[in-house]
């Protein structure tokens, strides 16, 4: 009886120690961050092609606030939500200013795995790094030099964005006269507050994206206790119509002149229906790799597995399409820990077939 439970306890052990080794071999190495971090702004194909027609100005707009409330913990704002608006808005013929609620210096947030080429680009990029090391102060901006202002998306925003009069005043001033507002992730903070020359909250009845509330809890559970407000029942109570999109996917929402994101996936997208909104067809850009990667899992959250498989056939039949296999390994330890068991296993099939795919 010993032998048998013995030899049972053997087989199972074995048995979790080769699933675990095949889990492991779907997911490839981290990317070479020492040669990417040599990335410059003339290495991309995309920056090639920059339309030559100057379109005139849109202004970037980033947090000065350092610490997350209370918690001792830094922040700042996003690295990837301001180097990868910044290069569409210039790909397509804008000067890009960079304003802060301070000026000068502004803290900001690099998470390496989420760095590609057009980040480590950004880092070398002469002008770019000029801007961003003198920013403008906000209570200097002049609302009539730009057709547009973007808030860019980082926790530090939740603090200093709602209450700041400069930065309500740049708002209402630039949609009143005609200019296009964008916001992503955190960004939006600053519309929140905004009110129009009739004393009408300009979210009222607004359709609008933001960094949710399942996003935000699921990260940091005492995110009500750290923030002034949780971004979502902020932009409800000014009036807005809240679209959530799937968690940790791409959403945007776009009411005329009004374009929000709902996370730093949904900045790629967000930046280019700007540029539409400002009258101008987007220049054409290769879809990056976590892109891509979204794009399977939208069609898995809406469509099923089966639709899903066939999107990522699709996807790698195109020369130089790769789906980002870390990313999608990252929304099925998320669903472990959710508890969804069975979207985890379809994203586990997911994975193997991007491997069998690319390998072949």
């Amino acid at each position: 009886m010993v032998k048998k439970l013995l030899l049972t306890l053997s087989i199972i052990a074995l048995s979790l120690f080769g699933t675990g080794f095949w889990l492991k071999s779907l997911i490839p190495p981290p990317q070479d961050h020492v040669a990417l971090a040599q990335t410059s702004p003339s290495d991309l194909n995309y920056l090639q092609q920059i339309t030559p027609e100057k379109r005139g100005k849109i202004l970037a707009v980033v947090t000065s606030t350092d610490t997350l409330g209370n918690s001792g913990q830094s922040t700042g704002y996003e690295l990837t939500e301001l180097s990868r608006p910044y290069y569409v808005f210039t790909a397509n013929g804008f000067e890009v200013d960079i304003a802060s609620t301070a000026g000068g210096i502004p803290p900001v947030v690099i998470d390496k795995d989420d760095m590609g080429p057009f980040d480590y680009a950004f880092l070398n990029d002469k002008i770019a790094q000029r801007k961003v090391n003198h920013t403008i102060p906000i209570e200097q901006v002049q609302s009539e030099d730009y057709q547009a202002v973007f808030f860019v998306g980082g926790k530090g925003a939740m603090f200093d964005f709602p209450d700041n009069p400069s930065v309500q005043k740049l708002v209402r001033q630039t949609y009143i006269s005609g200019g296009v507002i964008g916001a992503v992730c955190h960004g939006p903070a600053a519309l929140v507050n905004v009110k129009l020359p009739g004393g009408e909250p300009l979210l009222a009845n607004r359709r609008v994206s933001g960094f949710t509330n399942e996003e935000e809890l699921f990260l940091i559970p005492d995110a009500p206790q750290l923030f002034p407000f949780l971004l979502e029942d902020g932009l409800r109570q000014s009036g807005a119509i809240f679209e959530p999109g799937p968690a940790y996917l791409k959403q945007i929402s776009i009411d005329g002149r009004l374009l929000t994101g709902q996370n730093p996936w949904s900045v790629w997208p967000l930046a280019e229906a700007m540029v539409e909104a400002l009258g101008n067809q987007p220049t054409p850009r290769s879809l990056t790799p976590a892109e891509l990667t979204v794009e399977l899992l939208l069609t898995y959250e809406q469509q099923g597995i089966a639709p899903a498989q066939k999107k990522l056939l699709r996807i790698t039949e195109h020369k130089g399409a790769i789906i980002d296999r870390r990313l999608l390994a990252m929304h099925g330890i998320v669903a472990i820990m959710r508890g969804q068991l069975g979207k985890a296993v379809d994203i586990v099939r997911l994975l193997a077939q991007a491997k069998s795919l690319q390998v072949s």
